[in-house]
């Protein structure tokens, strides 16, 4: 895989702690010179509002480096929470792997 690509993969549940642990990655990564990150959503099967906060400030900080930020394999509870805050308008979300896969390629 290219080096200015990393793709994340959390599980579980997007919450405070969660949040925290995306940031931190995210932020490695950044430091790390990655051009392009990959939030693959698959396992995630909750997200509160201190975790859509931390997506919020993640993709800010993405954003302030020059960098892009995708989500993809959103479930239908967070779909739910990115429309109703319309923030799906703001983040860049693909539908699956295969999709970021085409992009990038």
């Amino acid at each position: 895989m290219n080096k200015s690509i990393s793709v994340f993969e959390p599980e579980g549940i997007i919450d405070t702690a969660g949040g925290a642990q995306i940031r931190q990655d995210v932020g490695d990564s950044l430091e790390a010179g990655v051009e392009t990150i990959l939030l693959d959503l698959t396992n995630i099967s909750f997200m509160d509002s201190s975790g859509l906060g931390a997506m919020v400030t993640t993709l800010q900080r993405v954003r302030a480096k020059g960098a892009k930020l995708y989500l993809c394999s959103l479930n239908a509870q967070i779909k739910i929470i990115l429309e109703l805050t319309k923030m799906d308008k703001v983040f860049d979300i693909l539908p699956d792997r295969a999709a970021f896969d085409a992009l990038i390629s």
